[in-house]
């Protein structure tokens, strides 16, 4: 049986982690939010297990930016790692480029597509989303 493991980091090195699980529902979030935390038109995130995910140097910083999501990153160098929202306490979604092969998980959607900015073509044929990840989707 072999097992996943997938390793990862801030820019500067100074947070690095783990994850020794699958990753589910990788997707680019086209969301207003994301993109204020990143600075990015999009981000593509995956979701694993909070308990497969383990920092192995440093730690994370955190700031609510909404009533029930928590935002993780590098205070030193800025670089968003996680987003965790209350009502999925068990998961938690890890952005995918922070992984030091960010080439091994491809998202398999867009979402957040109604907040896709005018001038971001989307011209790839993933299924598109206009809000959240649909509920059962598994995608890996």
């Amino acid at each position: 049986m072999t097992h996943t493991v997938y390793l990862g980091g801030c820019l500067c090195g100074a947070v690095r982690y783990e994850i020794t699980a699958a990753v589910s529902k990788p997707c680019f979030c086209h969301c207003a939010s994301c993109r204020r935390a990143t600075g990015a038109p999009m981000v593509p995130w995956g979701t694993v297990a909070r308990d497969a995910l383990r920092l192995t140097r440093g730690q994370l910083t955190e700031y609510r930016s909404s009533a029930q999501v928590w935002r993780g990153f590098c205070a030193r160098c800025g670089t968003s790692l996680t987003y965790r929202h209350e009502a999925r306490s068990a998961e938690i979604d890890v952005t995918l480029v922070t992984l030091d092969d960010p080439a091994r998980i491809a998202p398999q959607m867009h979402v957040w597509v109604n907040d896709r900015l005018p001038w971001v073509a989307i011209g790839d044929s993933l299924p598109r989303h206009e809000a959240g990840v649909p509920t059962g989707t598994n995608a890996t």
